[in-house]
């Protein structure tokens, strides 16, 4: 078996970190003269948690929102960070398993950015990878895989940014006297992300008593079930950012958590595949064989495929997984033990996961290209 992109895209980073390319070695930048930033927060949300090295802005994410859709931050100009991200599918690409901007398929599926600064963990299965900063690293140079191919062509990534006069002039905004860095492009890249806050969905209207018409009946039902302990969904999905591992400004106990749901089972003591076997191949124990982190539900019914590679192509196929209680094995999460749905009973929970999409973020123009 091959290295693993976990361990590759960690040593990545700690080599950029070492050299001085990473956020947290910089000193931070002065940005007094820049526009503070306004988060405007929907009900029962917190304020997200920033690192100090990397202060909100309105020219960062400005500047972040152009790099995320520019197709020059990839070695042969073919592929964005927005072409796996996609907006109207809640940032995810609808793709089995992403695709590098040089043709090769990936071995898990792109993760949903919404509320990413919530997020307690980055990428599916990694302890350590916790900063946008470093994790846009990874897509940049990384090698195994390679996504937007710019391993050794530093150089060349600055160049094309500080040869575009307009573009220089927003990084100097952005990071006055710093001009065109690298860490100047993983740090407004990581605001854009920052920025992407929704919560507008039937069920947030719903909770929120703005609405209480937003939920069907069905939709009532199914959120019934959902927090049921006969299904057990709201152990792993559970909280504002429907996720177990959440962080925010005020969050007193950072906790980041996996689990095995059962997915494979390969050889009767709960075996996954070589190709990819979650948090065991950064920690080598037993233990975490399987282990990767809960998405959040948000935006869940287009969000599809399903699972860290993309192996459940509905909810339906999600559904039937738990259903019949995964498949087995000494490391399979507790929560995962089965259970029987009436007709009527799918129809509601389904109905229940479609209330989770907010169909305002999936066009809201601040976080489309920019024109």
């Amino acid at each position: 078996m091959s290295e693993s992109m976990t361990k590759r895209a960690l040593l990545f980073v700690a080599l950029t970190s070492a050299l001085g390319l990473g956020c947290k070695d910089d000193a931070p930048s002065d940005d007094t003269a820049s526009s503070a930033w306004q988060w405007t927060l929907p009900a029962g949300f917190p304020e997200p948690w920033v690192p100090e090295e990397n202060p909100m802005t309105a020219e960062k994410v400005a500047l972040g929102r152009v790099l995320f859709y520019d197709r020059q931050l990839s070695l042969n100009q073919t592929q964005s960070c927005g072409d796996c991200h996609l907006q109207q599918l809640a940032f995810t690409d609808g793709q089995a398993t992403a695709l590098g901007s040089t043709g090769e398929v990936h071995r898990r599926a792109s993760m949903s950015l919404v509320n990413v600064a919530y997020a307690a963990g980055l990428t599916w299965a990694s302890t350590t990878m916790r900063l946008l900063e470093d994790q846009a690293l990874v897509p940049i140079f990384g090698e195994d895989p390679v996504e937007l191919g710019f391993a050794g062509q530093e150089d060349e990534l600055i160049r094309r940014q500080a040869d575009d006069a307009e573009r220089a002039a927003m990084f100097e905004a952005a990071f006055p006297g710093e001009g065109v860095s690298l860490s100047g492009v993983t740090r407004a890249l990581a605001a854009f992300q920052r920025s992407i806050i929704s919560a507008d969905s039937p069920y947030d209207r719903f909770i929120n008593k703005t609405d209480l018409s937003a939920l069907s009946a069905d939709a009532r039902a199914g959120l019934s079930l959902f927090n049921s302990e006969r299904m057990e969904c709201f152990h792993c999905h559970g909280g504002y950012l429907m996720s177990d591992a959440a962080r925010s400004a005020t969050t007193v106990f950072d906790e980041l958590t996996f689990h095995n749901n059962g997915l494979y089972n390969l050889d009767g003591y709960g075996a996954y595949p070589e190709t990819d076997q979650g948090l065991i191949e950064q920690t080598g124990s037993a233990a975490d064989m399987g282990r990767f982190r809960a998405p959040s539900l948000r935006n869940v019914a287009v969000t599809g495929p399903y699972m860290h590679d993309g192996s459940l192509a509905t909810l339906d196929d999600v559904l039937d997984h738990y259903a019949k209680g995964g498949e087995g094995g000494p490391y399979q999460s507790l929560f995962v033990k089965g259970f029987v749905l009436s007709d009527d009973e799918r129809r509601q929970l389904l109905a229940f996961l479609e209330s989770l999409t907010d169909e305002s973020l999936l066009t809201d123009p601040r976080f489309g290209p920019p024109d």
